[in-house]
Parts: structure tokens; C-alpha cells; sequence
């Protein structure tokens, strides 16, 4: 089951709405730095899997104050590229799923508010493929051809998910807790997990940075 969007910070700007699968991971934002926000701002958390990230993210979307949300995809992912390790950082240009290419907002601007936010980790920026279920062995090979460099089960479904509410941002961030030279199989029990949540206990201030971005006047 997915939780509703709970107390914000901020005012008087558009709202920001997190999305992430697990009560890890909504741990892990939510305990975050979170001085700098530019507006209201919510970790919602979906459960596991695209269906329910679509069913969460519509529901919590179709309510006030969060209809016109600005919409983050986070959390953890698996890396697909050889040389990746737990705790770098995937910002999707777009993410791909059965409904087809979401193109995300701003990709350079996260960026660079991720390399100021976590300067000690490495950030990968390229398309972000769903799956429904978690990517194993041979497949993450195949996946990593269609030239995918991360994949995740939720990221995909919300995006389009938030589209469909109506136009807005969109973004995808993840930490890859998982990558081909570092497989595991327990979040949390082993060393890339603990590294993987710490590096996204750091995220909210650039995501913070992103936002403040979007609502500057463009010249």
C-alpha cells in the first residue's frame, strides 16, 4: 500500500512532490537536509512495482495542494554500465516504460546541483528503463544495449503517471545500490546499501536547487 503525501515545508511556491517505492528510501529523503525548500514539498512513498506507483501517484496528485506538482522519481536503482558503484548517482534524461519515452526536465541543472550537493560521488546522466520486476544475470546485458544505463521498477510509471495528471516537471534521480560488478541481494544488510542510503539522505538540497530553478523568469 502507498502512504498519502504528508506534512510540506515552505509556501507560497509550486509544490514539490517525491516519489520513491520503499520505506527505506522514504526514510532516507525524508531525513534529509531539509532547510532550502522553495516551496511545499512531500516524500510519498508507492510501494513497490509500476502499478502501484501509477495508483499512488494519481491519488496523491489529484488532491490539493498537490495537483500541480513538480514531480521527482527517487531512490535506489541498478546500474547497467560496467565501472558503475553503489552510491553513484543515475539523473535520467528520459525514462522508458510500456507506455513509451518520458523526457525529464532540467537534467543539467540536477546535475549540477548534485555534484554540489555530494561533490565525492560520481553522477551518470543518460535513459532510465522500467521493469516490473528486479533485473538479474543476463538481462541487465540486455537491457544496458538498448543503451539504458539504469534501470528501476517505478520511475517509468510515475513520470508518465504525473504527465497524465496534466504538464508539469518531471525528473528521475536514483542511487544505484546494485551494478553489474556489485550485485546484492539485501538492501540495507550489506556495505553498497548503507553507502546507497547515505548518499540519498544527501539529495534534497540539490533537488531543492532544481525547483528554486524552474521558477525563476526565463530571459
Amino acid at each position: 500500500m502507498g502512504e498519502e503525501p504528508g506534512p510540506s515545508s515552505g509556501g507560497g511556491a509550486a509544490p514539490l512532490l517525491i516519489a520513491c517505492a520503499l520505506g527505506i528510501e522514504q526514510l532516507a529523503l525524508r531525513s534529509g537536509e531539509r532547510a532550502g525548500a522553495s516551496g511545499p514539498f512531500t516524500v510519498v512513498r508507492t510501494g513497490m512495482g509500476p502499478d502501484r506507483a501509477r495508483r499512488t501517484v494519481a491519488r496523491s496528485l489529484g488532491r490539493e495542494p498537490w495537483r500541480d506538482s513538480v514531480v521527482i522519481a527517487s531512490g535506489f536503482c541498478a546500474g547497467l554500465a560496467p565501472g558503475m558503484h553503489p552510491g553513484d548517482l543515475i539523473v535520467a534524461d528520459e525514462t522508458r516504460g510500456p507506455d513509451g519515452t518520458t523526457p525529464c526536465t532540467g537534467t543539467d541543472l540536477l546535475v549540477t546541483a548534485l555534484n554540489r550537493a555530494v561533490p565525492d560521488r560520481t553522477v551518470h546522466t543518460g535513459p532510465l528503463t522500467g521493469s516490473g520486476h528486479i533485473v538479474r544475470g543476463p538481462e541487465r546485458a540486455e537491457l544496458r544495449a538498448t543503451g539504458a544505463i539504469a534501470v528501476d521498477m517505478e520511475s517509468a510509471a510515475t513520470l508518465r503517471t504525473a504527465l497524465d495528471a496534466g504538464p508539469r516537471p518531471v525528473a528521475a534521480v536514483r542511487v544505484v545500490v546494485d551494478a553489474p560488478e556489485h550485485e546484492l541481494v539485501r538492501i540495507g544488510t550489506v556495505r553498497g546499501g548503507i553507502s546507497a542510503f547515505r548518499v540519498l539522505r544527501a539529495v534534497l538540497p540539490a533537488f531543492f536547487e532544481w525547483h528554486r530553478s524552474l521558477l525563476l523568469p526565463r530571459r
